[in-house]
């Protein structure tokens, strides 16, 4: 007999994380653990407040009902739960993890058995100028080559002196440099604004303008100097037509997924194909979930041999994160059996 149940966790930020939408201090997860026959699966159901489109007050609900009908298996509970991608990564995890025979082993690989490694960017949250400075210093001296830089929250010109000044120390060859506006950009300054941060050679920039404006998205991926990755303009479009019809309107650079707002494993797939019938490059980023769910992803992710820097590296972020043998060392994230998973909440 399979039995499930599911429990609340609240992350604590180590320090308040800033984004265009608001500073971070606490990330509510779910965990659904499924038990039969002796065996344990947990996976993880990372909702992300203000941004999952299933952030929604049945949440929970939905997350009970799933439980009282893990009966009904995988395929089924997929297809009834298509419009919360979050509860939909749970469930897979947790089924994965009930299948195999070593704990939160869900795609055995080079990887897991600590062989190889998956290069990721370093994460700049927002602040002041010497809180992003220091940010940026501290990431160079771990060994990353790709930065991040989330910027449209603070002057839009401190913003190019802080890239002016590590353009003027490492070039592009050194430090490969992304920037993510989170929709902070309005449709009129758009434009300008790239052309202004293509003149320190940046790689790409996530998500300019809000997401649900097709049409003047479509124009900037079409006139922009900067490369665009799509990101929350994916975040509730569950038909595979729906994503071919959106990809192919817009024609962006890149799309970038996080499992978690776009239907876990299955979701990521139908995405990624589609983007490859496109011609549209893409990379996997994770959603603020605790080590269980970041474990899920990085696994999935090293399965696709996507060479880019992953943006898999927010499992640092908390105080209270599940131990488990994911390492950041050097720009990669590595997985280290020396180190036991202790989900004991």
């Amino acid at each position: 007999m399979m039995i499930a149940t599911y429990q609340k966790h609240t992350l604590n930020f180590k320090q308040a994380s800033g984004t265009s939408r608001g500073v971070l201090k606490t990330k509510d997860t779910w965990f659904i653990i499924i038990a039969s026959e002796g065996k344990k699966g947990v996976g993880e159901c990372g909702m992300f407040r203000g941004l999952s489109v299933d952030d929604r007050p049945d949440f929970e609900q939905k997350l009970q009902w799933a439980c009282q009908n893990i009966h009904l298996g995988l395929d089924i509970l997929l297809s009834e739960l298509v419009e919360l991608p979050s509860i939909q990564f749970g469930l897979e995890m947790a089924f994965l993890d009930l299948e195999n025979k070593t704990a939160f082993e869900l795609f055995p690989s080079r990887f897991t058995k600590g062989e190889d490694t998956i290069p990721i960017n370093g994460l700049i949250w927002m602040g002041s100028e010497a809180f992003m400075r220091e940010q940026i210093t501290s990431k160079i001296e771990e060994g990353f080559t790709c930065i991040k830089l989330k910027i449209g929250a603070i002057d839009f010109q401190t913003e190019l002196d802080l890239l002016k000044s590590i353009r003027s120390h490492f070039s592009a060859a050194d430090i490969e440099l992304r920037v993510d506006a989170n929709g902070a950009f309005s449709p009129d300054e758009a434009l300008e604004k790239l052309k202004r941060l293509s003149d320190y050679q940046l790689h790409s920039i996530e998500q300019p303008i809000k997401q649900g404006q097709v049409e003047e998205m479509a124009r900037l991926c079409e006139t922009t100097p900067l490369d665009i990755a799509l990101d929350e303009e994916l975040i509730g479009v569950f038909d595979v037509a729906d994503k071919y019809d959106l990809l192919q309107t817009i024609k962006p650079q890149y799309i970038i997924l996080k499992p978690t707002l776009v239907g876990g494993f299955q979701g990521g797939n139908s995405w990624i194909k589609a983007a490859n019938d496109g011609k549209i490059d893409y990379w996997i980023t994770s959603a603020l979930e605790s080590n269980v769910g970041l474990n899920a992803i990085a696994q999935w992710t090293y399965t696709l041999q996507n060479d880019r820097p992953q943006g898999l590296g927010t499992g640092g972020l908390f105080t209270n994160n599940i131990d488990s043998p994911l390492e950041v060392k050097n720009g990669n994230l590595q997985y280290n059996n020396k180190t036991n998973w202790n989900f004991n909440l």
